[in-house]
C-alpha cells in the first residue's frame, strides 16, 4: 500500500533549475532509504542519487555530481532532488524509488516501490 508520487518536473533551458519531489503514503517512511533513478527515450534506467534512511549516506551518479542535490524530510514523508545547471542529456523521466533496506543503494533491484515518475525536458 505503499505509493510514491513524484512531481516538479517540466520544460527548462538548459542552464536553469529544476527540484523535484516526492511524497511518499505509508508508515516509517524514515525507515527506508530513497533513490533517483532516471530514463530517456532509447536508454535503459540509470541512477540518479541515493540517501539512506536518515540521510547520512548520499550518492550520485558521476554525470550529475556537483550539480544535483538528494535530500529528504523525514516529517513530511518527503524526499526531495535539486536539480541545478540542467543540461539537455538530463532529459528524461525521473523516477523515485523506496530501497528494501536502510541503506543508500545504487542498483534498480534493490527497491521496491516505485512512483509513475515526472518528465524533465531540457532544452538546448
Amino acid at each position: 500500500q505503499v505509493q510514491l508520487v513524484e512531481s516538479g518536473g517540466g520544460l527548462v533551458q538548459a542552464g536553469y533549475s529544476l527540484k523535484l519531489s516526492c511524497a511518499a503514503s505509508g508508515r516509517a517512511f524514515g525507515v527506508y532509504g530513497m533513490g533517483w533513478f532516471r530514463q530517456a527515450p532509447g536508454k535503459e534506467r540509470e541512477f540518479v542519487a541515493g540517501i539512506s534512511q536518515n540521510g547520512a549516506v548520499i550518492k550520485y551518479a558521476d554525470s550529475v555530481k556537483g550539480r544535483f542535490t538528494v535530500s529528504r524530510d523525514n516529517a513530511k514523508n518527503t524526499v526531495y532532488l535539486q536539480m541545478n545547471s540542467l543540461k539537455p542529456e538530463d532529459t528524461a523521466v525521473y523516477y523515485c524509488a523506496r530501497s528494501r533496506t536502510a541503506g543508500s543503494y545504487i542498483e534498480s533491484s534493490a527497491f521496491d516501490y516505485w512512483g509513475q515518475g515526472t518528465q524533465v525536458t531540457v532544452s538546448s
